[in-house]
């Protein structure tokens, strides 16, 4: 399969699970909530690793992936704390920030140590 190709596949796997996670959102809240979790982006990561057919690299990304588990989390639970007070798109924000600043503590600041 073509580069181009494989790349227009994994668009439009992240584009389905997109679309998904707003049709469900129309009809519950729980639903949209545990969508993301599904593996699709991990999927698509894997795959493009994987088919480079170096299986050091592929474990790598799998531990990679395992590692921002963590920051997951604490953006979950920044944007569910200021979704009490804020507006829902401050309230992202301020998830997304916290999960960069985790995100990159966990991965550079072995480094800096």
């Amino acid at each position: 399969m073509s580069g181009a190709v494989d790349v227009l596949l994994k668009g439009v796997a992240g584009g389905l699970v997109t679309m998904a996670i707003v049709l469900a959102s129309r009809r519950g809240n729980v639903l949209p909530g545990i969508l993301p979790l599904a593996p699709t982006f991990a999927i698509i990561a894997l795959l493009a690793v994987g088919a480079k057919g170096e299986a050091g690299a592929f474990r790598e990304t799998c531990l990679a992936g395992f590692r921002t588990i963590p920051a997951y989390l604490v953006f979950l639970a920044v944007a569910w704390w200021f979704g009490g007070s804020f507006d829902y798109r401050l309230a992202l924000l301020g998830g997304l920030c916290a999960w960069l600043v985790v995100a990159l503590a966990l991965f550079l600041g072995p480094r800096w140590l």
